[in-house]
């Protein structure tokens, strides 16, 4: 029987969710608390055959796919396609490179920069973010020169080394929503509408999820944007423009706890299939 191990930090109703997936299909799971491991390659023993990555931290999860990929172990999704999906800017940088359509966006170092790359962008408002980050924390909406100022100075005094690269995106103005497409193996499964007062439409931050038909249009662009960051089990969040849909962020160990129920989707089934179908390939 195969075994699959959850890389975790924290067993959320997500991860119980997979953990009952997996027993529907007969699947033994292994729970991985990445906290007390001992990475060491010349005496670490799996007690796995293949592992689903579903750190919090980044970091952590990052280094346990790495080292577990070093030994011969599958990792779902791998190092190549987190690197690119933890960083906003690489994110962006493959999706421009693919020519998948996304907002405009720069990374600077200096105020002075900042100010030119905004020109580019077509001016206020812009959007500032940090480059690694998720549920929408350390967003900022500039109106204007005053906050701009005041943002990159309490970021480059106080923020982190990843703090103090100003990574700015074209704010669009959204119909009051965007889109979550949850895509495994390059198919958008379902997708959900988040439905926000505020500007951003995380659930994580008072987000309404409801379901959202795949058009033929969402299911082009989620595919093309999967293929673009190297596929596997990803969420991308789309905006809705004039010009057509475009694509924000890509998550790469995304929630769906809220999102199941109202597609009727079993996304935690789905994972699991996939990671039978890796693991048979």
């Amino acid at each position: 029987m195969l075994t699959l191990g959850i890389l975790h930090s924290t067993i959320r109703a997500d991860e119980k969710l997979l953990i009952e997936a997996a027993e529907k299909n007969k699947i033994r799971v292994s729970l991985i608390d990445v906290r007390n491991e001992l990475f060491n390659p010349q005496t670490y023993k799996p007690t796995f055959d293949i592992a689903l990555e579903r750190c919090i931290s980044t970091i952590k999860g990052m280094y346990a796919t790495q080292f577990l990929e070093s030994t011969g172990i599958s990792v779902i999704n791998c190092s190549k396609v987190a690197a690119v999906c933890e960083d906003k800017f690489l994110t962006s940088l493959a999706l421009e490179k693919a020519r998948v359509p996304t907002p405009k966006f720069a990374l600077v170092f200096t105020l002075e920069q900042a100010i030119k790359a905004i020109e580019q962008l077509g001016g206020f408002p812009v959007v500032v973010k940090p480059n690694l980050g998720s549920w929408g924390r350390l967003l900022a909406k500039i109106n204007d020169m005053d906050a701009l100022e005041a943002i990159l100075e309490h970021k480059d005094v106080l923020g982190s080394p990843q703090q103090k690269a100003f990574y700015f995106q074209q704010y669009i103005k959204k119909p009051g929503r965007d889109i979550r497409v949850f895509t495994i193996d390059g198919r958008a499964i379902c997708a959900i509408y988040r439905d926000s007062t505020h500007w951003i439409t995380n659930t994580a931050r008072g987000g309404v999820a409801t379901n959202c038909l795949v058009t033929k249009e969402i299911s082009a662009i989620s595919q093309n944007a999967a293929k673009a960051v190297g596929g596997g089990i990803l969420a991308m969040d789309i905006f809705e423009t004039k010009e057509g849909l475009t694509i924000n962020e890509i998550n790469h160990t995304m929630e769906f706890k809220n999102s199941e129920k109202p597609t009727n989707v079993s996304i935690s089934g789905e994972i699991i299939k996939y990671c039978i179908k890796v693991f048979r390939s």
